[in-house]
């Protein structure tokens, strides 16, 4: 009997499958004693042609859980710079590549698992995820959806009934199978792995397929390998951008942790600024603050180097360094963009010096104010005032703290006036969207530590997910970007 399953129903394509057993291995999915869905994202169900109305939690289960009807299910090969060392031995450990679906809007996509067993590549562990991991990235990834940097999304979230122990924890911990959405999972280190083997004409057939399947434009055009690395590098350097604009830091920007796309992808201790450090580290384990939130447009850099590793046995040197020269200019465009947007403005409306003099008056009054990073945003969006434009003394610091002893006089008054400068260069008929503005790019409340707890507490200890859905309604419905919008990559 055909299954009325939509999910099973559904036209996969079998864009990796077809490159062949050397980037590959089948693998089956774990069995597990419990199955309750916690989480679904009915908001992509439309990208892939379906009704919420008509998708079921039993139909997520069966396939997202118990895993039924579908194969094969693919472990994906792969290695990468861990921490700045070449590691041989990685690969999906604890997922799998469940299967690639056309979306509506014509982009390619990727359902892939986490916390759905060991493969091949599992190095010992039992290959699950932990309940609260799965919680913690439906988190991230919605935020940084909300905000408009492009990033994987989760697609579900099952609670599988088995009981993990991590770590030096005295008690153990709830486990979950999480499915992402995401453009693709192949990552910088994918390509590592052939260059590892000497395997160019890998290489050359990996590098084919994805210029095909993600950089279709580039079809056709004798310097297409030379434009995607330009291309990559743009996205990437755009990437890097979105994150410190929004004050995340990634925390294991490893190349296996880079997709070849350009899209947040695979967190893990990551977190969220609450007073704006550049030296903040979100991993414990980063003892050296490799990865600190300042480092990362550095990081992605030095990552996109070492991709020309691999990709230099099928290109020119010369191709590969005119590639990746722009990646500076490129970040601090995007940046300065998306700063001058946190603060109500766009960047085509005001003179590079003097926005340039706001966001650094920002980002010194944000080192020594008693304010978290998102909560100075959420709260300009909150008091902005149209009068400030004919006033200078209606800007008063009431807003950031009562306790004016506290506020650094200096560092305030420069943000004010230059703040005050811009909006008189500005006609008053753009003051509302000046408005518009901050309320688009400033959600009021941010994922920091202090709320992923008061989330995750009532679920650990009385099943409560009420606080949980309630924060990613407020996200929802608070001036949100466009899905179609998020973690789909330009194509400059």
């Amino acid at each position: 009997m055909p299954s009325t399953n939509p999910f099973l129903t559904l036209p996969y394509e079998p864009a990796f499958a077809s490159l062949g057993s050397e980037f590959s291995d089948p693998v089956e999915a774990a069995t597990f004693p419990l199955h309750q869905l916690r989480f679904r994202n009915d908001r992509l169900l439309p990208t892939l042609g379906l009704d919420p109305a008509t998708v079921t939690d039993e139909h997520f289960i069966e396939a997202f859980g118990r895993f039924e009807g579908r194969s094969p299910l693919l472990a994906m090969r792969y290695h990468g710079y861990q921490f700045g060392i070449y590691n041989p031995d990685l690969g999906d450990g604890r997922g799998f590549l469940y299967g690639q679906v056309r979306g509506r809007d014509g982009w390619l996509y990727d359902l892939g698992t986490k916390g759905s067993g060991r493969t091949p590549y599992s190095r010992g562990g039992d290959g699950r995820l932990t309940l609260k991991g799965g919680v913690r990235e439906v988190l991230a990834s919605e935020f940084l959806q909300r905000l408009g940097v492009r990033t994987g999304r989760c697609f579900s979230l099952i609670e599988t009934g088995e009981q993990l122990w991590r770590g030096d924890e005295p008690s153990p911990t709830r486990s979950s199978v999480m499915v992402r959405f995401n453009r693709t999972h192949i990552r910088f280190g994918t390509f590592e792995r052939l260059h590892y083997f000497q395997r160019k004409d890998l290489v050359r057939q990996l590098l084919d397929h994805v210029i095909a399947t993600y950089y279709p434009h580039l079809l056709g055009d004798p310097e297409a390998d030379a434009k995607f690395y330009a291309e990559l590098t743009e996205r990437t350097a755009d990437l890097a951008a979105q994150w410190m604009a929004a004050g995340f830091c990634h925390a294991v920007l490893n190349t296996d942790n880079l997709s070849i796309v350009g899209e947040s992808f695979d967190y893990g201790p990551w977190a969220f600024l609450d007073r704006f450090d550049p030296k903040f580290t979100a991993a414990y384990f980063d003892h050296s603050g490799r990865y600190r939130y300042e480092n990362q447009p550095g990081i992605c850099q030095l990552n996109l180097e070492l991709l020309q590793v691999p990709l230099g046995m099928v290109m020119s040197a010369a191709d590969l360094e005119s590639g990746i020269a722009g990646f500076g200019d490129r970040y601090q465009t995007t940046y300065s963009r998306l700063m001058l947007r946190r603060l109500g403005f766009e960047a085509d409306q005001l003179h590079s010096a003097i926005a340039d003099d706001l966001i650094i008056a920002t980002l010194q009054l944000l080192l020594q104010a008693p304010i978290g990073y998102n909560e100075f945003f959420a709260k300009l969006r909150t008091h902005f005032q149209p009068g400030w434009r004919g006033d200078l003394s209606a800007i008063v610091p009431d807003w950031i703290t009562t306790n004016r002893e506290a506020l650094p006089e200096a560092q305030w008054q420069a943000w004010r006036d230059r703040y005050h400068q811009v909006l008189t260069h500005l006609p008053e008929s753009q003051l509302l969207l000046i408005q518009q503005q901050l309320a688009q790019a400033n959600p009021e409340i941010a994922p920091i530590r202090p709320v992923v707890e008061s989330v995750w507490d009532p679920i650990a200890i009385d099943d409560n997910w009420e606080p949980l859905e309630a924060l990613l309604n407020r996200w929802r419905h608070d001036v949100t970007v466009a899905d179609d919008d998020a973690g789909v990559p330009s194509s400059s």
